[in-house]
């Protein structure tokens, strides 16, 4: 009985102290976890508190970067250039007047207001047709085209129409930039003459002027070339390096490069109308 209380009571303190190093064991576990755990969770939050002020930040800097740079008319409804085949003015035109509030749409004014003059071979075989500048040569359904001073002339009789105070001038040898600071920068759209998709202009067709008036730029009898690639789109935003248009070739917002836009303009005559 006594050889078995003592191996009683030895099992009973081995147990104990197991269970004391068990204790132990897991008491410094724990503590290490816990270290660990306020270690990582230091070092987290920084990265969290760096991450937020960086994007806190950076949205001022844009801010400010596009309200000095760049800007852009909102809500502009592009139309694509489908019916009429030779009407891109015609189509800067009516999107123009759309962006100033006036419900019109292209065939309006192909129909109505566009002074159009037919483009003709006579028995000889020497083509004769109008100054661009004095009027539409062909028709927006199938021609050459026209310049900024005809192209004001039909847009003001429609705006004479609609009784309105507005007027549309062209304007001529007038800086892109100063366009976007005077106009665009303002909400206000321009109609610029450049090319389709800033290609390069070259002289694909030439006539024997039959017609002028008083914005002429050749007289009677003179032969003027006409560019391949002539194209009217309108100006309504820009950026650091790109100016932004109303393109009706491809029917969207198109961008190109300042120098490519500068350019073309420049070829096409530094051309454009402003509704005011």
């Amino acid at each position: 009985m006594n050889r078995n209380r003592r191996t009683g009571r030895q099992a009973r303190r081995r147990r104990t102290k197991r269970q004391r190093n068990i204790i132990v064991t897991t008491a410094v576990f724990l503590a290490v976890l816990i270290v660990i755990s306020i270690i990582l969770g230091q070092t987290c939050s920084g990265k969290r508190n760096t991450q937020t002020e960086v994007m806190a930040t950076a949205p001022s800097t844009d801010a400010d970067t596009s309200s000095e740079d760049s800007y852009m008319i909102q809500n502009v409804h592009v139309i694509e250039q489908k019916e009429l085949k030779a009407g891109c003015e015609t189509y800067a035109c009516t999107m123009l007047l759309q962006i100033l509030g006036f419900k019109v749409d292209e065939f309006t004014i192909a129909d109505n207001y566009l002074d159009c003059h037919y483009v003709y071979t006579d028995e000889d075989g020497t083509k004769y047709g109008p100054d661009m500048h004095s009027g539409f040569a062909g028709t927006a359904y199938g021609g050459w085209g026209v310049y900024a001073p005809a192209m004001a002339k039909s847009m003001n009789r429609y705006l004479s129409d609609q009784k309105s105070k507005l007027k549309a001038y062209d304007q001529k040898d007038i800086p892109l930039e100063t366009l976007c600071e005077e106009y665009v920068s303002k909400g206000v759209p321009v109609m610029v003459w450049a090319t389709t998709d800033m290609d390069e202009p070259y002289v694909f067709d030439k006539w024997i002027v039959n017609y002028v008036d008083e914005n002429a730029e050749a007289k009677m009898g003179d032969e003027v070339p006409w560019y391949m690639h002539e194209h009217c789109l309108v100006l309504i935003g820009y950026d650091k390096t790109n100016y932004i248009f109303a393109d009706s070739t491809h029917g969207k917002i198109s961008t190109f490069e300042k120098s490519l836009v500068a350019k073309r303009y420049e070829q096409m005559g530094k051309q454009t109308i402003v509704v005011k």
